[in-house]
């Protein structure tokens, strides 16, 4: 891995979570030679890994599956029109953990995707991209995925969701009360 902020990337991958178990899926990607570290079944909560975070995956474009400490890719059972955020998420917590584990920070700072396919059109930036924290496929600079739609994201990372690194407005009464300017 090439150093850096670490982060996670959510793609979709197309299929039934009612039907498709994440281990077949993660199997499938092995040999499309596409792995994913882990494949999710949010309604399951079927979880399987291909690849240890330390290893890079080849699901994004160029060299960007190296940006980071980490850069997890996570693919998840489900449809761009249904987003996966709206059904259980049997397992997050356990998703959730193992981040917090290679200190992948829980905010989205592209803010939530786009829905498809006005999430084609979204272009990612590399100074956002370059904060790390949690990412849909769709805001990867340079990918051409549409992925993974409308997703609630505080349902994944909490209230701290949107970190665009716009600065907070500051309280008068503080610097009044302190004497501070």
């Amino acid at each position: 891995m090439g150093g850096g902020a670490p982060r996670v990337v959510w793609s979709i991958f197309q299929t039934d979570p009612q039907r498709v178990s994440a281990k077949s899926v993660a199997q499938r990607l092995n040999q499309l030679k596409r792995p994913a570290h882990l494949v999710w079944n949010p309604v399951t909560g079927q979880i399987a890994q291909s690849l240890p975070p330390t290893r890079a995956a080849c699901g994004l474009p160029g060299d960007l599956n190296r940006h980071g400490r980490v850069c997890v890719q996570i693919r998840v059972l489900g449809s761009v029109d249904e987003p996966f955020t709206e059904s259980k998420l049997d397992g997050l917590d356990d998703i959730l953990a193992w981040l917090d584990s290679w200190q992948v920070p829980r905010r989205w700072p592209a803010g939530p995707p786009l829905p498809y396919p006005d999430s084609l059109a979204e272009k990612g930036s590399l100074r956002v991209w370059a904060k790390g924290g949690h990412f849909g496929n769709s805001q990867v600079p340079g990918n051409q995925e549409g992925d993974p739609g409308p997703i609630d994201v505080h349902r994944i990372v909490g209230e701290y969701a949107a970190d665009l690194g716009v600065p907070m407005p500051r309280d008068r009464s503080d610097r009044l009360m302190t004497g501070k300017r």
